[in-house]
């Protein structure tokens, strides 16, 4: 099956770039290309976009206000946002996750780092941050805080987490730092596969649409507590 990419960046020259790149890909191809966040929501929507590499400064409408409109709607619920940052480690990172991200890639990535960024956000299995390590998300969730600091649990995360099951609480602690499937399967002494069912299982009852919007949940929640140095 073709991965359908949008590009959605206001440099031309950027974009021209990530199209030679991924129409040389056998399982990909670009199908459409947005200068501004209202042209990319709007492109995602009439071309069937699968992924969707997002610019996070955009003028006008701006990549995080693009990548909410998608999220927030049900028709492109199909749809995954990879931010594209001109650092690994940018302020908007965690906004861009709590927008409904997949996940988040440097401009200065490897070809070879964005081809599988695409490929993993479109399976839906894995958190994107090829160069930007574990603690990343952790330690910028920590400087902005829960959505509840005050512990009134506005977010109904009580509520929602206990409808997880005492393994599938366990599996989404093990996501939240980082662990692959595999590196879970092989801790827990199970197979991959039942991991990613307790996974799929989690995902469904907190309402995340992938992998990225658990580890925010787990760590928003306050299931997980960030580790800073």
């Amino acid at each position: 099956m073709t991965i359908r990419v949008l590009l959605a960046d206001d440099q031309a020259l950027l974009r021209s770039a990530f199209k030679v790149l991924v129409d040389s890909e056998p399982d990909m191809e670009v199908v459409g290309e947005a200068a501004d966040g209202a042209e990319a929501v709007a492109l995602a929507r009439s071309r069937r976009a699968d992924i969707v590499l997002m610019d996070i400064r955009m003028p006008g409408t701006d990549g995080l206000a693009a990548t909410r409109m998608i999220s927030a709607d049900p028709d492109l619920a199909g749809v995954r946002v990879v931010m594209l940052t001109t650092f690994e480690v940018d302020e908007y990172v965690v906004q861009s996750l709590r927008a409904g991200a997949s996940g988040f890639l440097g401009k200065g990535a490897e070809p070879d780092e964005l081809l599988n960024a695409i490929r993993i956000a479109a399976a839906g299995d894995a958190l994107l941050s090829p160069a930007a390590t574990k603690g990343l998300i952790a330690t910028f969730l920590a400087q902005g805080g829960s959505a509840d600091p005050a512990g009134r649990d506005g977010g109904g995360y009580a509520e929602r987490l206990s409808a997880l099951t005492v393994r599938e609480r366990e599996v989404l602690v093990l996501v939240a730092g980082g662990l692959s499937n595999d590196e879970i399967a092989e801790r827990l002494e199970v197979s991959p596969l039942t991991i990613k069912t307790h996974v799929n299982r989690a995902m469904a009852k907190l309402g995340a649409r992938d992998r990225a919007q658990l580890v925010v949940t787990a760590y928003e929640s306050g299931l997980v507590r960030p580790r800073v140095e």
